[in-house]
């Protein structure tokens, strides 16, 4: 992970920078040398506040129907439970 350090006014010129470096890490932006603001990806801020995606999302993700998958059913027939 790489921690950019940028000032408000190298955020406000270059605004494309800091959008980049976010997705190697968080980006802080400083006023006055001071840390004001942190930047970060979208799936950082959804880790760190705990958001997970619905399975109807996960699904929905495009290039999943380009994706082969083969699920082996089940190798022996299921046996009626003991009750007893």
């Amino acid at each position: 992970m790489t921690i950019t350090t940028l000032s408000s006014r190298e955020f406000q010129q270059n605004a494309n920078r800091a959008q980049k470096a976010s997705r190697e890490g968080p980006v802080f932006i400083t006023n006055r040398g001071q840390p004001t603001q942190v930047l970060l990806s979208y799936e950082d801020y959804q880790r760190i506040t705990g958001q997970r995606r619905t399975l109807v999302e996960a699904l929905a993700m495009p290039g999943l129907s380009d994706i082969e998958v083969d699920f082996e059913g089940p190798h022996e027939a299921p046996r009626p439970a003991d009750l007893s």
